[in-house]
């Protein structure tokens, strides 16, 4: 029988961080290997966060290291396999050498289940392997399956094949509901989105049996696996959620996602770090970075020392001239007035919530 690894990545983020807990101590019949993929560049925060769930779950993690046999850190080896080149929107060798590569190199051949903590309040996909030996599940959606596999199973061609499954499946007193949908054909009237949540919508668990039926007909992972335990999760966890897995565990979430409070000219604002990852990463926010230079000054500084022969993190902006008091004030006044903006839309006043609106565009790998 081939054996199939199930492995959970810990960003030192929140998001992966409680589904460790979760998954951990809702199926612990799943025989789970955890890893973080350390750069050398992370917030002491996250290394914290770490040893706190290998002590509350009784785990090792595995550190994997990308260039583990340089005597640099993995950042600064490839920075200067890269001459200098800083990493980018545009250029995300970051996320590759340090991410992706050594993942890929822990997982090898195998046949992998990927646990991936994106929550069911987000709308992202999250990092998807390319290769055919791994394939992820969500266990905080809705739909837990991945896009690929949802295309599949879903699409025109194979109408008829997964419908010829539903008689073996339970949709309670959905089921002849349930084969309309799966009957229909998706075109630009009725798109694959909505098919899917049309049929989330009758019954769960009977679409996730349903697709663990379809991937018996492919060469996905689980379908080497007899039973999955997830097929019967309902559950839908946003980030409330989260939080309190994270606080009444023990555990506790990162100090970075702590508000603290500033004040210009009068007006009280807060800011906080809303990811894991490297304290100088791209993705940062402009009042990120200013939360960087006024809490960690020496972190800051030793961002600032990367930026030599024209490379800069940001675009059109050094970090030398975003700390310009003139500049910090511009930062934090058009912060505040963003966060006025959302509040008067209904959206959520809470820094969290504000900064989570741009989490969704870094790299998946890194801030699941």
């Amino acid at each position: 029988m081939i054996k199939i690894r199930h492995v959970l990545g810990i960003s030192g983020g929140k998001d992966s961080a409680a589904l460790a807990i979760y998954i951990k101590t809702k199926y612990p019949s799943l025989d789970l290997d955890f890893y973080s993929s350390d750069t050398g560049k992370e917030l002491d925060e996250t290394y914290q966060l770490i040893q706190n769930l290998e002590i509350y779950l009784g785990i090792k993690i595995n550190i994997l290291k990308g260039a583990e046999n340089s005597s640099e850190d993995p950042f600064d080896h490839f920075l200067k396999m890269y001459g200098g080149y800083l990493p980018g929107s545009n250029s995300r060798w970051c996320t590759k050498k340090l991410k992706l590569e050594p993942f890929e190199k822990y997982v090898g051949t195998d046949n992998v289940v990927s646990y991936v903590g994106i929550r069911g309040d987000e709308d992202r996909e999250g990092y998807i392997s390319t290769k055919k030996n791994i394939q992820s599940i969500f266990p905080f959606r809705k739909n837990i399956w991945s896009e690929d596999v949802i295309a599949k199973a879903l699409s025109n061609q194979n109408i008829e094949n997964v419908i010829s499954f539903t008689k073996n499946i339970d949709f309670g007193k959905y089921q002849d509901k349930a084969t309309q949908i799966l009957s229909k054909r998706i075109d630009t009237a009725f798109t694959q989105t909505q098919k899917l949540n049309a049929l989330l919508d009758t019954d769960i668990k009977g679409f996730n049996h349903l697709i663990f039926e379809f991937l018996k007909t492919t060469d996905y992972p689980l379908s080497k696996e007899t039973a999955f335990p997830l097929l019967d999760n309902e559950d839908i966890l946003v980030r409330d959620d989260i939080f309190r897995i994270l606080e009444e565990s023990g555990v506790g979430v990162p100090a970075y996602y702590n508000k603290i409070d500033f004040d210009i000219k009068g007006k009280i604002g807060q800011y906080s770090r809303s990811r894991s990852g490297c304290y100088f990463c791209f993705y940062q926010q402009k009042i990120e970075w200013i939360w960087l230079y006024e809490q960690h000054p020496e972190l800051y500084k030793k961002a600032m020392e990367y930026e030599k022969d024209g490379y800069t993190w940001a675009q059109n902006e050094s970090l030398e001239e975003l700390i310009k008091p003139e500049r910090i004030t511009q930062v934090k006044e058009e912060y505040i007035k963003r966060m006025e903006r959302n509040s008067a839309k209904n959206k959520s006043p809470y820094l969290i919530d504000i900064l989570d609106e741009e989490e969704g565009i870094g790299c998946a790998s890194c801030f699941i």
